[in-house]
C-alpha cells in the first residue's frame, strides 16, 4: 500500500480530485489531502465536492509519501505561491517519486522546476507556459515521462488514474471505450 499526497486548495476541479482519489483508495492506497493549513475545509469550483485537509504542507516532507497528485482548477494557481507547497512538490519530484498533474495542475510543476526537458500535456491554455519552462508539450490523454505524469482534462481521468497506478507498480485494469490506446494521443 502506497501513501499518496493530494495537494489542493479552494476551487479545485471537483472531478480531478474526486476521481483519482477514489480510484487510488479503491486500489488499497492511502490518500492524504495536503493543504495550506491542517483542517481547512476546501470546496471545488463547481461546488459539488467539499474536502477537509489532513495536514499542512509545512508539516510534511517528500519522505512521508510515495507519490503526489496535483488536481486542476484554480487551486494550483493558489498553491504555487506557497513555498512549503512548492518545496513538497520539488522534493517529491527530485526523489524520483511519481508526481502527477492534470489540467491546470502542471502550473505547480513549473513552479517546482519539475518539467524542464520533460514531455507533458495539460489544459491547452498552459501550453505556452509549459514550453517556456522547458517542457515539450503534446496533446494527449495522458503523458508519462519518467516520474512525471500529466493529463489534459476531466475526460482523461481514467487514463490518468491508471497511469498513477502503473507507477505505483499496479497492473492496470481493463479499459473500455475510446480512451484505450491513449499513448497514441487523441485531440481535444
Amino acid at each position: 500500500m502506497a501513501r499518496i499526497a493530494f495537494i489542493a486548495d479552494d476551487l479545485f476541479e471537483d472531478s480531478e480530485l474526486r476521481v483519482p482519489w477514489d480510484r487510488l483508495r479503491q486500489a488499497g492506497h492511502e490518500t492524504v489531502l495536503v493543504g495550506l493549513e491542517k483542517g481547512k475545509q476546501i470546496r471545488g469550483k463547481k461546488q459539488r465536492e467539499t474536502f477537509t485537509t489532513d495536514v499542512a504542507a509545512r508539516d510534511v516532507t517528500a519522505e512521508d509519501f510515495d507519490a503526489l497528485v496535483v488536481p486542476g482548477g484554480y487551486s494550483p494557481d493558489h498553491l504555487r505561491t506557497d513555498m512549503d507547497m512548492v518545496r513538497l512538490v520539488r522534493t517529491t519530484f527530485t526523489a524520483g517519486k511519481p508526481v502527477a498533474a492534470v489540467c491546470h495542475g502542471p502550473w505547480m510543476l513549473v513552479e517546482a522546476d519539475a518539467i524542464d526537458g520533460k514531455t507533458v500535456t495539460s489544459w491547452p491554455s498552459l501550453k505556452t507556459d509549459l514550453i517556456n519552462a522547458g517542457a515539450r508539450w503534446v496533446d494527449r490523454e495522458v503523458v508519462e515521462d519518467e516520474n512525471v505524469i500529466t493529463s489534459r482534462k476531466p475526460d482523461d481521468l481514467e487514463a490518468f488514474s491508471e497511469a498513477i497506478l502503473r507507477h505505483l507498480g499496479e497492473e492496470p485494469r481493463a479499459r473500455t471505450g475510446d480512451s484505450a490506446g491513449a499513448e497514441q494521443g487523441a485531440g481535444i
